[in-house]
């Protein structure tokens, strides 16, 4: 999963990320107007999430679902409306002429969660003992590799304020990437970073897990946890050392409590917003017309965010390694299948995505094609260049019959040894739109002859899945990440943590062997590490067009239909101002007020 932080995300709340940006609301559950009344009618949200948190340890978060975003802020964060840089835990910044150092001072009187004071050396202990260290396997980290060599920055304390970030050479990405990142407590974590377990592993990586005591986990965000109810809800507390004041000198947030409730079903979902239990909805294409009509009387309002910065894909597992008991990850039979680009583009040419958008998403969105999300400045079109698949199940055929495929008298699809093509495609189970969009790929893939069988589980258990290696083809989703395109090198790079299609090996985890990566892998790699040193916007334009074109030739992803945002907000919610870029309701929340 790709790693955002700049503020809460309650599309996809985690922001990766993801962001970016916890009570699974079921019949038998119970009901968040009786937990208002408990609360004393104290100024409060209601939101929801499908998933709850799978980890409050925010370095091993893999999850799009988390609570990340209340909890920590950076030394910078970003405008949601102008995406512009703003003064967070830093006051200012001082970039070198050079372009290789970063000096940042810190704010006068900072605190942490529980009253302690928060310090330059917070900040070093944040990088040089977490981030950057080698034995504490993070996502994180792929986003601040450098270069060929993959080098990190370097970090120095200069005096009781001010820190400075050296980088080896130029680094588009530095200032957004470096500044935004979460500044983490030394006096709660730093012993357990610095004491190793029976395996020899620093006690850090299993520090503050979700069976931790909410309230032990300390921040320096708008929020705190007051309590965690698995498979329920997480509900946050306003952190009353919080940084933020307004032009009065009153402190923020102004909304004293925020409940997050899972709720699994998107139907759910829907049943409770109407009821008027949640200030918040994410709302599906099939949900627009009902709560269209609904808007006045439910005193709510509906705000388009146009196409989402995300992007839904069909992807195979194509990995050629052995685990650590020499068995292979996956079937060598399907891994040939997997590993041919003929059958990922018949495959691409089997998915009528026209069809998908009008019938699951009612019309209301774009095909995508490309791995940078539509309203992106560095979205290369089809109109200049980038390759299309279009619907065309008798391009497929033709393509697998060339490949050495064939069928045999009642069409199914055989490969040159005889062998029926049968995979299965894991899908998360929490969103309806998706798992629809996983049965028409099933019943589409029917009709060049290939069978599919649909696995859909909980959120959580699909992370573990893809971990693990343990899968043949995932319909999966990412969003969330900005503009910047190397937002997504945890992904694309070869080393990359979410690098699923072809996970290598990864930082304490069991040895596999005979991991293999193919050229276009590496071209893709060369071109994110040139991307990232050049600083001519349009210099960087063309080196990420040719990005696009490999991804698009050789379809280690699948790309979908990118439906429209739409986002419910209740009227009782003061001072909204949505924003298409961040793609939310609520990335200022600590200056937005309601009315009881």
């Amino acid at each position: 999963m790709q790693y955002f932080k700049s503020y809460p995300d309650f599309r996809h709340l985690w922001l990766p990320v993801i962001l970016t940006f916890v009570v699974a609301l079921t019949v038998v559950g119970c009901n968040p107007t009786e937990l208002k009344t408990k609360a004393a009618q104290v100024p409060e949200l209601v939101f929801t999430a499908p998933s709850g948190p799978s980890t409050f340890n925010l370095t091993q978060n893999q999850s799009a679902y988390s609570v990340f975003g209340y909890l920590y802020d950076g030394l910078i964060t970003e405008d949601g409306l102008t995406g512009d840089l703003e003064p967070a835990l830093a006051e200012s910044w001082e970039i070198s002429p050079d372009k290789k150092r970063i000096v940042f001072t810190l704010k006068e009187g900072l605190k942490w969660s529980d009253g302690e004071p928060l310090t330059i050396d917070d900040v070093l202990f944040s990088y040089q003992d977490i981030y950057f260290n080698e034995k504490i396997p993070t996502d994180i980290r792929d986003t601040l590799r450098i270069g060929t060599n993959r080098a990190l920055p370097t970090v120095k304390k200069l005096d009781r304020r001010r820190v400075e970030f050296t980088v080896p050479e130029p680094f588009a990405p530095f200032l957004r990437f470096v500044g935004e990142l979460s500044i983490l407590p030394a006096h709660a974590l730093q012993e357990s970073v610095h004491t190793n377990d029976a395996n020899g592993n620093p006690k850090f990586i299993s520090t503050w897990g979700t069976d931790t005591d909410p309230k032990k986990i300390i921040g320096n965000g708008s929020y705190v946890m007051e309590s965690y109810t698995p498979s329920q809800r997480v509900i946050f507390r306003r952190n009353p050392y919080y940084w933020r004041k307004d032009a009065q000198g009153n402190p923020q947030p102004y909304i004293e409590r925020v409940v997050s409730e899972i709720i699994e079903s998107t139907d759910n979902q829907m049943i409770s917003f109407r009821s008027g239990q949640l200030d918040d909805l994410d709302v599906k294409s099939e949900m627009f017309p009902l709560l269209k009509r609904e808007e006045k009387r439910g005193k709510f309002k509906i705000y388009n965010g146009g196409p989402e910065s995300t992007t839904t894909f069909v992807t195979f597992n194509l990995n050629k390694a052995r685990n650590s008991k020499n068995q292979p990850l996956v079937n060598p039979i399907k891994s040939r299948w997997f590993n041919t680009l003929a059958f990922r583009q018949a495959v691409a040419y089997a998915i009528d995505r026209e069809t998908m958008k009008i019938n699951i998403f009612r019309g209301v969105g774009e095909l995508q094609n490309s791995p940078i999300y539509l309203n992106n400045p560095y979205y290369l079109s089809p109109a200049k260049g980038l390759k299309v698949y279009n619907y065309n199940p008798e391009k497929a055929k033709q393509l697998l019959l060339e490949a050495g495929f064939k069928y045999n008298s009642k069409g199914q699809l055989l490969d040159g040894e005889g062998n029926q093509v049968r995979f299965t495609m894991l899908v998360k189970s929490e969103e309806a739109a998706r798992v629809a969009m996983t049965v028409q790929v099933q019943q589409d893939l029917a009709k060049i002859g290939i069978k599919a069988d649909l696995q859909a589980l909980a959120f959580n258990t699909v992370l573990v899945n893809l971990k693990n290696r343990n899968w043949e083809c995932y319909v999966g989703k990412f969003g969330g990440g900005g503009v910047e395109p190397h937002n997504g090198s945890n992904i694309w790079f070869t080393t990359g943590g979410s690098h699923q299609f072809n996970q290598g090996p990864q930082p304490g985890e069991p040895p596999i062997k005979g991991w293999v990566v193919s050229d276009w892998e590496k071209e893709i790699d060369r071109l994110f590490i040139e991307g990232a040193r050049e600083l001519d916007e349009t210099k960087r334009k063309v080196i990420y067009d040719k990005f696009q074109q490999i991804a698009q030739q050789q379809l280690p992803f699948i790309h979908l239909v990118n439906p429209l945002s739409f986002e419910a907000v209740r009227d009782r919610v003061q001072g909204v101002k949505f924003s298409t870029l961040a793609g939310s309701a609520f990335w200022n929340l600590y200056e937005l007020k309601v009315n009881n």
